[in-house]
Formats: structure tokens, C-alpha cells, sequence
């Protein structure tokens, strides 16, 4: 018999896709997607479950199904898709929590991979230069995304203490790109013109969306557990990604290019929030080595070839020089 695998999130794209990619591994016997609304697109050999993670309904889902494999892919990164901060921190925070719980309570279930981000160690002036896996931010996260991840990871932790049984693997993903992903950062790459702050060129980290599904993947099939930076190798600055994208740019002050956002969000043009204006400051950089050693993952793009990747989809055509500084 296979696993059992129960995903969350599966109306959007990336967790659409996860599922129909475990469901045609042979070691997997069946999965089901759980979401609040059906997803868009052909969910294949996936069994849909309309749920809310945020009632206590979701337990009886483990039970009836008898799910041993959780891939929690539900956070959401942009209050616009979810109807306002305060719904997307209810949907994250209180969601993951209500998640937690039923895991806890499960008799069948026996790993739990999360999906995280890079995002929960925060953008400043006094970060390191690459950040490990055992470093927190600089600067605890006050609102956002960043706070909801910060939070929701303090509780996946506190699980992994309640239930040492069950492999609970988390995975902090640096900022994904390719084609077709909508995010606030490929948002603001697809700009006409990119505003840049004036005096700084950030150092930026990407994880091409397939390397994502696949490090998912690899987290259910190895059950390995822990905390792991997961990145393509290598970084690009800023206005490295400008040039390759072949889109004009204009350098502005920092409190001129956050007014701009604030006017994008507003206009409902951008979720261009003040942890993305942090990250186009200050960058960040994470180290993957545990990714490697421990997890035993190898991304198949680096950092420039996914970011090359995404601008193809952009400009329609590849671009020359798209490996080069």
C-alpha cells in the first residue's frame, strides 16, 4: 500500500500541480486536495475535498481518509488574493493552526511537510551574509506575510515537539520564479518600468517553481525531517536581473519607491508591501548546505537560469547573455 497524501492550497497553480505530480508517483496511492473554492485547472487522478482548514472539520477529512502525509501549501502571500490582511492572517495563521491541531490529534498520520519561505528572515542593513537554517531575522517581522510565516513556524515547531513520531519537514523557500508564477516579486518584475531604491543593489536568491515541486515531492518520498533552505545555487544582484529582463529601470529614493507601492496597492495594481521594499533594499542570501548534506536535494536550476527561465516567459523570445553578469 502507498502513501496517503492530503495537500492544502490546491486551487492555486503551485499546489494544483504538486498534487497531480504525487498522485502519478507509483509509491503514493491516492491524494486529495483540499481548498475552499475547486481549483481551475484539471486536478488528474486527485480526489478534491471542498474544506476549510479553519474549521475543526478538516480532522474528520484525516480520519475518513486515513492520511498519513500532510503537505501544508495554503499560505498565501498577497492580501489582494485573499480579500484583505486581515482574512489573509486568518486564512495563514488561524488556518495552519486548525491544520495542527488535527494533525495532532491523528492516530494514521505519520509526516508533515510545510511549505515556508526565506521571507521569515527579513530583509536589514545587519543580516548576514547568508543566512543558516539555525539564524532567525535581525528584526522580528511586525506585520505581513513575514509575520504570518514567523508565526505559523513557531506552531510547526511546537507540533514537532508534541508529536515526535511524525517526520515534519519544513521547507524555506527562496523566492520562486518561472513561468507563469504570480507572486508581488515577478509582479514587480513584469513592471514596465522597474523602480529601483536609489543607492543599493540587493542581492537576490530564486528557486525555479518546478525545483519547488520537486523538493516537495522529495520531502513526502524520503520523510526526512527538519528545517532547510531551499535555493538555486549562486545570487544575482538586482540590476543584473534588470539588464537581463530588458526592461528600463528608474532609481528613487527609498520613501519615494515605498509611496509607490503604497499608491500600486491601493490601485490594487500590486501587493507591493514593506517587506518586499526591505527585500529590494537589503536582499538576502541563505545557505543551502544542509539542503545538500542532509535533505539530499539538488536543485536542477541555479539562481540565474531560473530567473533566465522566467524572463523567456516575459519577453516572449530567449535572451542573449541570460547565464552572464
Amino acid at each position: 500500500m502507498g502513501r496517503v497524501v492530503l495537500v492544502t492550497g490546491v486551487s492555486r497553480d503551485t499546489g494544483r500541480r504538486f498534487a497531480r505530480a504525487a498522485a502519478a508517483d507509483p509509491s503514493v496511492e491516492r491524494v486529495i486536495g483540499v481548498d475552499v473554492v475547486p481549483p481551475r485547472g484539471d486536478l488528474g487522478e486527485v480526489s478534491f475535498v471542498r474544506a476549510d482548514i479553519r474549521n475543526p472539520v478538516i480532522a474528520k477529512v484525516l480520519a475518513k481518509e486515513d492520511v498519513d502525509t500532510v503537505v501544508h501549501m495554503s499560505v498565501i502571500a498577497t492580501p489582494g488574493s485573499a480579500g484583505g490582511r486581515g482574512m489573509m492572517k486568518e486564512l495563514n495563521v488561524i488556518g495552519s493552526m486548525q491544520l495542527l491541531a488535527a494533525c495532532q490529534k491523528s492516530a494514521t498520520i505519520e509526516r508533515l511537510v510545510v511549505k515556508s519561505t526565506t521571507t521569515v528572515y527579513g530583509s536589514s542593513p545587519r543580516d548576514p551574509a547568508m543566512f543558516t537554517e539555525d539564524m532567525g531575522p535581525k528584526r522580528l517581522p511586525s506585520s505581513g506575510y513575514a509575520k504570518d510565516v514567523y508565526e505559523i513556524e513557531g506552531y510547526v515547531r511546537g507540533f514537532a515537539r508534541r508529536r515526535s513520531d511524525v517526520a515534519v519537514t519544513m521547507i524555506r523557500a527562496a523566492n520562486v520564479i518561472g513561468p507563469h508564477v504570480s507572486s508581488p516579486l515577478t509582479n514587480y518584475f513584469r513592471l514596465p518600468v522597474i523602480p529601483r531604491v536609489l543607492g543599493y543593489d540587493p542581492r537576490l536568491q530564486f528557486l525555479h517553481v518546478d525545483d519547488l515541486l520537486r523538493v516537495l515531492h522529495h520531502a513526502v518520498v524520503t520523510g526526512t525531517p527538519g528545517t532547510f533552505n531551499v535555493a538555486g545555487d549562486g545570487l544575482l544582484t538586482l540590476s543584473q536581473a534588470v539588464r537581463r529582463l530588458g526592461r528600463p529601470s528608474v532609481a528613487m529614493p527609498r520613501f519615494a519607491v515605498g509611496r509607490l507601492g503604497a499608491t500600486m496597492r491601493q490601485a490594487r495594481l500590486s501587493d507591493f508591501s514593506p517587506e518586499q521594499l526591505g527585500f529590494l533594499t537589503y536582499g538576502r542570501g541563505v545557505d543551502t548546505t544542509r539542503m545538500r548534506t542532509e535533505l539530499g536535494f539538488e536543485p536542477t536550476y541555479s539562481t540565474a537560469e531560473a530567473f533566465a527561465d522566467f524572463c523567456r516567459e516575459v519577453t516572449g523570445a530567449p535572451l542573449d547573455g541570460a547565464g552572464r553578469g
